[in-house]
């Protein structure tokens, strides 16, 4: 695998988690967020992710030694929202209660919310630790020949 295809695979995971972490906050900032109508709730978000590949008729230098393709990265295919259900919570003197008295909040939980990012930032962490890896490596063959 060249280091070409390090950079791009890195730089790839990079972007994946900064959806990932925009996506997460979005979710935390709107966890509380109430709303009279079961239309006008929010409903949390998640970024879909899938391998990327190079073109499997185009193999050239850049294989693995098994003979295969190497991996291009990481591509985010969208963000969906979560069919998990709503909260709806008796709650008649909120003023964002329904004429039944009930308060719809989102399918956000907090707790699986704050360890998304927590996975995120260190997926983030470690591309950048691999890139600066790679970049190192490219400076030390450099100076070989002087």
């Amino acid at each position: 695998m060249s280091l070409n295809n390090v950079f791009n695979i890195s730089g790839s995971g990079m972007n994946a988690q900064s959806v990932r972490l925009n996506t997460t906050a979005s979710n935390l900032a709107n966890a509380q967020s109430a709303s009279s109508s079961i239309d006008q709730v929010y409903r949390g978000r998640h970024p879909v992710f899938a391998a990327a590949h190079r073109d499997a008729m185009n193999v050239d230098f850049d294989t693995l030694d098994d003979g295969l393709p190497a991996a291009a990265g990481v591509q985010v295919l969208g963000v969906v929202e979560s069919d998990a259900p709503l909260q709806r919570r008796y709650e008649p003197h909120h003023p964002e209660s329904d004429e039944e008295g009930y308060v719809y909040y989102p399918n956000v939980n907090v707790v699986e919310e704050m360890s998304n990012m927590i996975s995120a930032s260190r997926s983030f962490q470690v591309n950048v630790e691999v890139m600066n890896s790679a970049k190192q490596m490219v400076q030390r063959v450099l100076t070989l020949g002087q």
